[in-house]
């Protein structure tokens, strides 16, 4: 069975680790000074090379060749750790060995001596998963290892990680990859295994991947079993969820505009073409992140071809610098859900409003509108739950003022009452927030009209009793 990109090109020496020389270099200066830890942490984001580079050092440790150093990666100790058959080298998956049993286990062999080679290492993979009492236990082994042992460490969430561990350890934190870096990488392993991939597609791997290389490595593996060793990119692209759609530019530009009109029909026909909206909200986040920084006349932190820069520039020079910033925020913050629309419009309209003024007529109508439009079916979503039976039927919504409180208006007394207390309340405005992706305050009240007739009745206080608990005046002689 054919191995897999990451695993066959997983680094053998300190010198191929990619992007870590912070690291590396310090790691290789000890060996070579025979100041070696007896215990490490390597904490650091996913696909970033702690495991590799543990596995790397527990081959230096115990190379039979005579300058230490880099692992020659040719004596019998190197090839035993490279291919797991070295009975010294123990690796231990914390996530799923996390009892303190297993590190009684653990403490139990350390005090034999190796087998075969000179250290005994023990590399514990998400060493935050342990228990408080197996971290406990991990501490008291840290404290006074045999001379023969050396722990590596690795983590993702160093603060999770107790900090006497932490304290017995050298720590080194590895970096995600920078996209150069990655790319750099991707080439190598291309020429190496006949993949030709045009120009372009190296960087859009490397920002699908987030600056880690192992998954940039599968990353190129999807692409070339579906497209083949030819990958253009287009295919790149279109897989990855990067093909530009020209409504976002064109949506940032009616921001720069002042044309509400234009940008709303923009968002309903996307919305009406089946696009996914949070992910549409999301592209023209990112789009605005370009604009703020070529406002800031920074755009050679960005890859821009000539046209794309003259775009961005043109934009750019149509909005202030608190106005682009003000945009990221809003459209990074939208939440659509239901396939509305409605969330995307209220940012695009928040963001072309002067700063400040957030009460636009346009938005509270709409909005409201919207509320009232849907509320039928926002009770629905109510079913089985306590406030159902206190919604249905005998409300609505009345008013939505400028600090987003949605006035709701009831036909009884006992209704309002209920819902009025803080924990229901609570609960409406949470049912609220996730069906039209708004924050909402909630205030109660009687409906105008009721609120009238009860107080044009002159009534005692059985008929008050009887209306609070949802009864009716079908007839009043006075």
């Amino acid at each position: 069975m054919p191995e897999v990109l990451y695993r066959k090109w997983r680094p053998q020496t300190l010198s191929e680790v990619v992007g870590q020389e912070h690291i590396t270099q310090t790691l290789n200066q000890a060996l070579k000074s025979g100041k070696v830890a007896h215990a490490y942490l390597f904490c650091g984001p996913r696909g970033t090379g702690k495991t590799s580079t543990a596995r790397i050092l527990a081959k230096a440790v115990n190379c039979l060749k005579a300058e230490p150093g880099e692992p020659c990666n040719e004596c019998d100790a190197c090839q035993g750790i490279t291919y797991g058959r070295a009975l010294d080298v123990v690796e231990i998956d914390a996530a799923s060995n996390r009892g303190i049993d297993d590190i009684r286990e653990l403490k139990g062999r350390i005090g034999f001596s190796p087998a075969n080679l000179k250290y005994k290492v023990y590399i514990i993979d998400e060493v935050h998963m342990l228990t408080d009492a197996a971290s406990n236990a991990l501490l008291k082994t840290l404290e006074e290892p045999p001379p023969h042992v050396i722990f590596i460490l690795a983590t993702t969430e160093p603060h999770k990680v107790l900090l006497t561990i932490l304290s017995r350890c050298q720590r080194f934190d590895f970096r995600l990859l920078s996209s150069a870096a990655i790319a750099l990488r991707l080439a190598h392993i291309c020429q190496e295994e006949g993949i030709s991939l045009h120009p372009g597609v190296d960087r859009v791997i490397a920002k699908a991947s987030g600056g880690s290389l192992r998954d940039a490595e599968n990353i190129l593996e999807q692409l070339t079993a579906y497209y083949g060793e030819n990958v253009h990119l287009d295919q790149a692209k279109e897989m990855l969820g990067f093909s530009f759609d020209a409504r976002v530019e064109e949506l940032v530009k009616q921001i720069g505009d002042k044309n509400i009109s234009q940008g709303i029909r923009i968002i309903n026909q996307v919305a009406q073409g089946g696009i996914n909206l949070r992910q549409f909200g999301l592209r023209t986040a990112e789009y605005l992140g370009n604009v703020l920084v070529v406002k800031c006349q920074a755009e050679d932190v960005l890859e821009l071809g000539p046209s794309e820069r003259e775009r961005l520039t043109e934009i750019a020079s149509s909005m202030s610098l608190s106005e682009i910033s003000r945009a990221v925020k809003l459209f990074s913050e939208v939440n659509s859900r239901d396939y509305s629309p409605l969330p995307l419009e209220l940012a695009f309209l928040q963001a072309v409003q002067a700063e400040g003024d957030l009460s636009l007529p346009v938005v509270e109508h709409t909005l409201l509108e919207h509320i009232k439009e849907e509320w039928g079916e926002f009770i629905g979503s109510l079913r089985g739950t306590r406030i159902d039976s206190y919604l249905r039927g005998v409300s609505e919504p009345l008013d939505l003022s400028s600090d987003n409180t949605l006035t709701i208006g009831f036909q009884f007394p006992f209704h309002q009452e209920k819902v009025d207390n803080p924990r229901y309340r609570r609960l409406v405005e949470e049912k609220l927030a996730e069906k039209f992706g708004v924050s909402l305050k909630v205030c109660c009240a009687l409906k105008p009209e009721q609120e009238s007739r009860e107080r044009s009745l002159g009534k005692g206080h059985l008929v008050e009793a009887a209306l609070k608990m949802g009864g009716k005046i079908v007839q009043s002689d006075d």
